[in-house]
């Protein structure tokens, strides 16, 4: 079930989702980068201006996903690493998506690290193709990372 955030909760699942994350860079165990994404994760719900959906299982918080920039930008989507696997990255994603279709959207656009296999297979899973590989620097680490920008139409326009 997906459902608006408080913005109270979602600092807690974002860190441990990034840290278990299968595209661990070496730049990654820098006690200075950690800090920072740690800052960043707490800071994000409290300043951001988008739209935060969490998903629940058995009234426990086990995800969310974000809306933040343009209109048809997800920004975020992270699991907590113990519910990985379950459908829970897919249901808030394919919310997004239809959310975003309801408001008349034509595509829906992501962005992730392009060595994070598990959460390209979800996107290309969920419809969504590769159309940028490159390198850019990650504002929230103050590193560069090798990254995929994804996009999907949507069809019930």
């Amino acid at each position: 079930m997906t459902v608006p955030a408080d913005h109270e909760t979602v600092g807690a699942i974002g860190f441990p989702a990034w840290a278990a994350g299968e595209a661990f860079e070496d730049c990654y165990r820098d006690p200075r980068v950690i800090a920072k994404v740690q800052q960043e994760f707490a800071a994000f719900s409290h300043e951001t201006k988008g739209e935060i959906f969490v998903a629940e299982l058995a009234g426990d918080i086990v995800g969310w996903g974000a809306r933040e920039g343009e209109r048809n930008y997800v920004s975020d989507l992270w699991v907590h690493p113990d519910y990985r696997g379950k459908g829970v990255g897919m249901a808030l994603l394919l919310h997004l998506c239809k959310l975003m279709a309801t408001e008349g959207l034509a595509t829906v656009r992501l962005d992730t690290h392009a060595r994070n296999e598990s959460a390209v297979r979800l996107y290309e899973r969920c419809g969504f193709s590769t159309i940028w590989h490159g390198v850019e620097c990650s504002k929230s680490m103050g590193v560069p990372l090798e990254k995929v920008h994804m996009e999907k139409p949507l069809a019930d326009r």
